[in-house]
């Protein structure tokens, strides 16, 4: 087994698709040849936007964890603002007054790359006596958040070790960044660093070929090193619940969640922000319960405020049910109930190549998808070679009742194991890059 340094902030407790990313690839690692050794924060010194205990679990017995504290300025946040820290820069709130644009100021001037960079040097030390200690000479380092990579740089330079960096998400170029208020310094600041670490990498890994064709854009020397290795699904999570795709939850939930006998139950499972466009697929919604009150739409995970609003303002409140955020295993559990999943692409910069996790585990579960976003997106290809699926733009009204009247589930036996988007084939090409 060869011994391989994970360097993440985001690990069990954390929740969210980026958590889940290494935490499955560090599942199956062993059954390829590779021993991982993660090192992430300390759960008290962290800032997570969303906590999922569940996936604790999920860690392989013996697997060597090391965790470190941080400094963090988001402590002040918390007290100044009274609720938790934001999301990842401040994506998917409303700039609502001077206090928030200054804070977003610091934010995008004071702390580059991003304001988790006061874990880094604590990182750093303890990176240092894990590689020394276990001889390591491959590491791999993953971000958001991109402060992360700086890790891997220092130590390219002190070890000249075997650098994999894998970005989930651009890094100059990601939407939130103009909401920062940046100065001209900060910007060049960042771009120096992203291009230093994009050059001293020996491989980069990203989600989507979308985002491989903007980091190579101006940089076609790096196109070389760059790898596409998207977000899965991992099989185990659904070959035991699959059974249950017709079978209504537990008496305790299944009222509340308005299921009932026809299960004409659309569900979207995941963060909703503002940047996601909403208002056209409710008011194609709207005309289908006109026709059938039976339909029944869920929101599971963080919704914005003004989803709620707009849900009133329709009148949708009866047949629309928003649940606050839920486990891995839940969430899994919304999705195969379901009848229709719903998709939706946030109206952002670069946004064809958006490939959440919850994509790959909508395909798991053979249900079909109603895809809203751009046609000639990354997710819309994948879909279209993939799933019963269609996608549409936010104003296409009929055709958006039309695919939720006429479709229904497959009831086809599948062979998860062997599909091209499960856990365990992602990672023996992970593995491949890792060990090659």
């Amino acid at each position: 087994m060869k011994k391989v340094l994970i360097i993440s902030y985001y690990w069990p407790p954390s929740g969210g698709s980026g958590v889940q990313r290494w935490l499955k690839f560090v599942k199956y690692f062993r059954e390829f040849g590779i021993e991982p050794i993660v090192l992430t924060i300390d759960p008290a010194f962290a800032t997570f936007p969303n906590h999922d205990y569940s996936l604790l679990e999920e860690i392989p017995e013996g697997i060597e964890i090391h965790t470190t504290q941080a400094s963090s300025p988001f402590e002040l946040y918390k007290k100044v603002r009274k609720k938790d820290a934001p999301q990842a820069g401040f994506s998917g709130e409303k700039k609502t007054g001077l206090v928030d644009k200054a804070m977003r100021f610091v934010r995008g001037n004071f702390f580059i790359p991003d304001a988790r960079i006061g874990w880094n040097k604590f990182a750093l030390e303890k990176a240092r006596i894990i590689i020394r200690e276990n001889n390591i000479d491959s590491i791999v380092t993953t971000s958001p958040p991109h402060s992360t990579q700086l890790i891997g740089l220092e130590l390219k330079r002190m070890f000249n070790l075997h650098w994999l960096a894998d970005l989930r998400d651009p890094w100059t170029e990601i939407y939130y960044n103009q909401e920062l208020f940046r100065t001209s310094f900060a910007k060049k600041k960042d771009y120096k660093l992203e291009q230093l670490c994009l050059k001293n990498a020996d491989k980069i890994v990203v989600v989507s070929e979308d985002i491989k064709r903007h980091f190579g854009a101006n940089r076609k020397e790096f196109l070389d090193k760059i790898h596409v290795i998207p977000n899965g699904f991992d099989e185990t999570d659904f070959t035991n619940n699959l059974g249950q795709k017709n079978v209504t939850p537990n008496s305790n939930s299944g009222n509340n969640l308005g299921y009932n006998s026809s299960n004409k139950t659309i569900s979207y499972v995941g963060n909703l922000g503002e940047q996601y466009p909403v208002e056209g697929f409710f008011k194609a919604f709207s005309e289908i319960v006109k026709k059938d009150s039976d339909w029944k739409l869920h929101f599971v995970g963080n919704c914005h405020n003004g989803v709620k609003i707009l849900v009133e303002k329709l009148n949708l409140s009866k047949s629309v049910v928003f649940v606050p955020y839920v486990n891995h295993s839940e969430a899994i559990d919304f999705m195969i109930k379901a009848r229709i999943l719903l998709l939706i692409i946030p109206e952002i910069e670069n946004n064809k190549g958006i490939l959440t996790g919850k994509l790959f585990e909508y395909l798991a579960t053979g249900n079909p998808i109603l895809n809203i976003g751009p046609k000639d997106g990354d997710a819309a290809t994948i879909l279209n070679e993939n799933a019963i699926s269609i996608t549409l733009y936010p104003s296409e009204k009929q055709e958006i009742v039309d695919f939720i009247l006429n479709s229904s589930p497959t009831n086809t036996p599948r062979n998860l194991s062997e599909h091209k988007f499960s856990r365990r084939n992602l990672t023996k090409e992970m593995a491949g890059l890792i060990l090659n």
